[in-house]
């Protein structure tokens, strides 16, 4: 049952103020009700309510783990909100975008993390390498690390590409015993010296009850699969997809080991 006491606060977009163009999906940097600005994670975009909710999974699980992630809140769209945007492309996005979307808190002056400037501590590399085998992130690469510096801190953003199993939702419980075969690109992974104690310390962190309280705080709306019976349905399979990789971690964190050796 999803929770009607949701932890994530809901805010109401008032200020389109510039799109972050950089991204595939187009997200935008708005202004909310509370008067904070946000990054806005739009769900008329191209992987739709899917990333949205591999932003919350990928996310909160981090929260959970001790990592640091830009507060994510819910934030309603008004219908009425893109009518005097000029750009037509925009526009077509809002429009396609009323209701409840997702949106990080913006990091004012963060600067993004390259692994040429700066390297990160190995305890630090091997939890983020093992969220990311978890969640099959294959968006921590060199050329985009989606992780930023700010206030001297590591926090990690965009997990709207983990778990690409459900854009498919075939074979998913076959997937969730397989290794991340793209860990090899992960930008930290040269770094990720201590993934056998980090396996050891995750797994006994994420238990059923953690991880059903992160999709919990997903909305029904966006809970809409065809395949399934009802939004507890999908909300299940979601929670059975990441208790079984949970409990066969040992396949992932093996590959990441195989691939951080082979790397000249």
């Amino acid at each position: 049952m999803a929770n009607t006491n949701n932890p994530l606060r809901t805010v109401n977009v008032t200020r389109y103020v510039t799109p972050l163009r950089e991204g595939g999906s187009m997200p935008a940097i708005a202004e909310a009700d509370d008067g904070f600005l946000y990054v806005l994670k739009f769900r008329g975009a191209g992987q739709g309510h899917k990333a949205l909710i591999s932003e919350i999974i990928g996310g909160e699980i981090a929260r959970i783990l001790g990592l640091k992630v830009p507060e994510l809140v819910l934030a309603n769209l008004d219908e009425a909100f893109g009518r005097t945007e000029p750009d037509e492309e925009i526009q077509d996005l809002l429009k396609a975008s009323v209701g409840l979307n997702l949106a990080l808190h913006y990091l004012s002056g963060a600067i993004t993390y390259d692994p040429t400037v700066t390297k990160i501590e190995q305890l630090l590399a091997s939890q983020i390498v093992w969220l990311d085998c978890l969640l099959t992130n294959m968006d921590r690469t060199p050329r985009n690390t989606n992780m930023l510096f700010w206030h001297k801190e590591l926090w990690l953003i965009d997990h709207g590409a983990s778990l690409y199993f459900h854009h498919s939702w075939q074979n998913w419980e076959e997937q969730a015993k397989r290794p991340f075969m793209l860990v090899k690109d992960h930008v930290l992974l040269p770094q990720a010296e201590f993934l056998t104690e980090v396996d050891e310390s995750f797994k006994t962190i994420l238990t059923p009850s953690l991880i059903q309280d992160v999709l919990n705080i997903i909305p029904d709306e966006w809970l809409n699969e065809d395949i399934f019976k009802s939004s507890q349905a999908q909300r299940e399979a979601y929670a059975l997809f990441l208790n079984t990789r949970i409990a066969n971690s040992a396949i992932f964190v093996k590959e990441a080991q195989n691939a951080k050796e082979a790397i000249i």
